[in-house]
């Protein structure tokens, strides 16, 4: 007779914006290929039980013709004593199952369609569910799942087809194609300024830039910002053009006119030889950075239901004031967790990313749970950022109504958004006799569970905490960009993929943003957030600063040259790129970040470092070095608080040896001088 033992293991991976992806050239009859991969890594169905999930996007303008996951994996030969199915979910509706065979040795393959009817608009949900079971035939063993049973290659992926939607020739309907997900993945979008650009243009770009890179899904993709040529406009498939009307080129200015330019700003939509086109422009400076903070407002963009919209002095763009609140409850309606083993929920709490928890914070939660279970092994667990907080015991007298209160440690370092995890684990009695029944054990999380927490800002220059100090509260903090006299295409993409993850966190439109020559003034930059750009010999400001830099030049200005924390050849430091964070030279309270290399090349190299979340994860510490060669190293160069350099006394004191010299030393001249001492007494007396 067998005897089963039931394992169930959830994987998903939890990406809002999906890792990988392939976009494919579309086919004759217009459809393509998106396909999105579980991971950039491999990994596996492992241990007693885990609970992820992966989300994929379907816009509202494509129409699915037809969406399959493609499962590689291998069944490791652990589980070869093992009988193993697996279920297939979309949005929380089972579609597939399926058994891997243990028998069969290297990669498998399995290509599944997801039912098309199940499917939604916006995100959706694919979650694997695994079961494994053994034939044992003692009754009531206890055997757990070997760990990695079956390991998942990073070549597995939701492949979707779809065509698009025709056009609807609305603003409201370009912006939205603009930053989709298939447009930004095969990098069909572009921002474009007259070339030799003025600075109210680049300006205005910055805000046209940071509204449409908020929408980017892509943690590892960006929308590049490149002079207007033919050059930059070969192959894509949608083109915002930022710039004063008296620098558009001459076959813009034709379709658009001047006779409606006094006083305004546009936003018109264009059709330039087959190729959609948002020109922003104005005859005036102010209005073309008021029209281009427009953009940067995704819900009125969305109301503009036509091809041209008029911005004056009266219009009012902005966005409404950031604001998060401290006190955050969980769920609305609450949360119900079925099946034995650990279950979790996570809820995400958003915070400005300049912004930490500060002392005093804790977590209410209150929550039932069924009766069923072994309460000598059955407890919740709540995490921070995967780090738990504080754990407590179920039990069966509380079942139909508990509360528990966790304070959140102070040293747990928490800034920006963050997530917070509750975790049951519902073991059973008897569990291995019993079988899986869906409906039993669970847990419910009442809508009374809540955070509350205080907040203070984040003031260490460091790239831990980037974007501070450039955002604060969701906004530009009064930044200064210094740039170039003479710009080439990697200055232009330089400032682009900085400004591109800087966007991504200014929530609001208000903030302040001025770009300056490298001749700038004290006047014009003692209060403001600095960011400079450029090698030594093209960048005066830099030339001025390289005494307060980490990184500093050598006498030629050719090569970054060693310091206390890297030795570097001269040939080396040619090629290099460095980003450097540091107190501005005017202000304690200000900060400025460096972008520098002896070749336009190498700053650019080192700027993809802060051009997406994915990107930015390699970046620490105040100083940082990246070469052609995907060299990254990271330093940190101020002091932490309270560490201070060691006193000569203090450097004694740390040695015994030494210690015990002076020591002996000490009493000798003790002795010789109470002899010196009575000698002299003695001859006085005669």
């Amino acid at each position: 007779m067998k005897k089963t033992i039931a394992l169930l293991t959830l994987l998903s991976f939890c990406l809002l914006s999906a890792g990988q992806a392939a976009s494919a050239a579309p086919d004759a009859d217009g459809t393509r290929l998106l396909q999105t991969v579980f991971t950039d890594n491999e990994t596996s169905l492992t241990g007693m039980r885990s609970s992820k999930q992966k989300l994929f996007q379907i816009p509202d303008y494509w129409n699915v013709q037809e969406v399959n996951l493609k499962l590689d994996y291998v069944v490791t030969p652990l589980a070869k004593e093992l009988i193993s199915s697996v279920t297939l979910w979309i949005n929380g509706k089972p579609f597939h199952s399926f058994r891997p065979g243990t028998g069969e040795k290297g990669l498998q393959q399995l290509t599944i369609a997801v039912p098309k009817e199940w499917l939604k608009q916006g995100d959706n949900t694919i979650e694997i569910q695994g079961y494994v079971r053994t034939e044992d035939q003692q009754a009531c063993s206890i055997v757990e799942a070997p760990d990695q049973w079956l390991q998942l290659h990073n070549t597995s992926s939701i492949d979707v087809r779809y065509t698009s939607l025709p056009m609807e020739g609305t603003i409201a309907d370009f912006a939205k194609r603009f930053a989709g997900p298939d447009t930004v993945y095969a990098g069909g979008s572009v921002i474009t300024v007259p070339d030799r650009s003025e600075t109210a243009e680049l300006e205005a770009a910055v805000h046209v830039l940071s509204g449409f890179a908020k929408l980017n899904s892509w943690d590892d993709k960006d929308i590049p910002l490149l002079p207007y040529s033919a050059e930059a406009l070969k192959e894509k498939e949608l083109v915002v053009l930022v710039g004063l009307y008296d620098r558009l080129p001459e076959e813009i200015r034709s379709l658009i006119g001047s006779d409606e330019m006094s006083g305004k700003a546009w936003l018109r939509l264009l059709n330039q030889e087959g190729q959609p086109m948002l020109v922003v422009t104005s005859q005036n400076a102010e209005l073309l950075k008021k029209a281009a903070r427009l953009t940067a407002n995704p819900e009125l963009m969305s109301q503009i239901a036509g091809e041209a919209k008029a911005v004056d002095e009266s219009t009012d763009v902005s966005t409404p004031s950031v604001s998060f609140s401290s006190r955050v409850s969980f769920t609305e309606n609450g949360d119900e967790l079925k099946g034995p083993h650990h279950q979790e929920r996570s809820y995400y709490i958003n915070l400005p990313a300049n912004r930490s928890i500060a002392d005093s914070g804790r977590i209410s939660l209150d929550y039932r749970y069924s009766q069923n279970l072994d309460f000598n092994r059955s407890l919740v667990t709540v995490s921070i950022n995967d780090t738990p907080i504080g754990s407590k015991k179920l039990t069966k007298e509380m079942a139909n109504g508990d509360r528990a209160t966790f304070a959140i440690p102070t040293d747990l370092n928490v800034s920006g958004n963050f997530a917070v995890t509750v975790g049951f684990d519902l073991e059973m009695i008897d569990a291995a006799c019993t079988q899986n029944e869906e409906q039993t054990p669970w847990a419910y999380i009442s809508n009374e569970s809540m955070i509350d927490f205080k907040t203070k800002d984040r003031t260490e220059l460091l790239f831990n905490h980037y974007p501070y100090p450039f955002l604060r509260d969701g906004a530009y903090n009064q930044v200064a960009v210094v740039l170039p006299q003479e710009r080439d295409a990697y200055t232009y993409r330089t400032f682009s993929n900085l400004f591109n993850l800087l966007g991504r966190y200014a929530v609001a439109n208000t903030g302040d943003v001025k770009v300056y020559p490298d001749t700038a003034q004290e006047s014009e930059l003692k209060d403001r957030n600095i960011i400079a750009i450029g090698t030594y010999q093209d960048n005066k400001w830099i030339r001025d600063q390289n005494k307060n830099l980490y990184f500093q030049y050598d006498d030629k200005g050719t090569a970054i040259k060693s310091n206390e924390k890297k030795s570097i050849d001269s040939e080396y430091g040619a090629r290099i790129g460095t980003l450097q964070l540091l107190p501005s030279p005017f202000s304690s309270s200000t900060g400025m970040l460096v972008v520098t290399g002896a070749r336009s090349e190498s700053y650019y190299l080192a700027s993809k470092l802060l051009a997406t979340e994915k990107a930015k994860w390699s970046v620490y510490g105040d100083g940082v070095t990246a070469d052609k060669d995907g060299n990254v190293n990271a330093y940190r160069f101020k002091k932490q608080a309270g560490e201070k350099t060691d006193s000569v006394f203090a450097d004694i004191a740390k040695r015994s040896d030494v210690l015990g010299f002076l020591a002996a030393v000490g009493l000798a001249a003790c002795l010789a001088l109470v002899s010196l001492a009575l000698l002299i007494r003695k001859y006085r007396k005669k």
